[in-house]
């Protein structure tokens, strides 16, 4: 998957874990940086339990970024309130 798709698919997955979550992110170049480091972990998460990972752009990839954002984006809110 090339940097655009990873920066699209992260974009649109930070989007969605925001809109999950609730307010009170960061703004829009940390929604994006946390959604692409979603999509990096929520890829490593899913090969983990053996269920395939980003493979493009596509439905299964945002789904998987988007788990991965809702991680990356739980932790980055309670490290940011400590």
């Amino acid at each position: 998957m090339g940097l655009i798709s990873w920066v699209i698919v992260g974009g649109i997955a930070g989007l969605l874990a925001q809109y999950l979550m609730g307010e009170g992110g960061g703004g829009c170049i940390v929604t994006v940086f946390l959604g692409i480091i979603g999509a990096f972990v929520g890829g490593m998460l899913m090969s983990f339990f053996g269920v395939g990972g980003i493979e493009g752009l596509s439905i299964w990839s945002i789904i998987v970024a988007t788990i991965g954002a809702v991680v990356v984006l739980a932790v980055f809110r309670t490290v940011r309130r400590v």
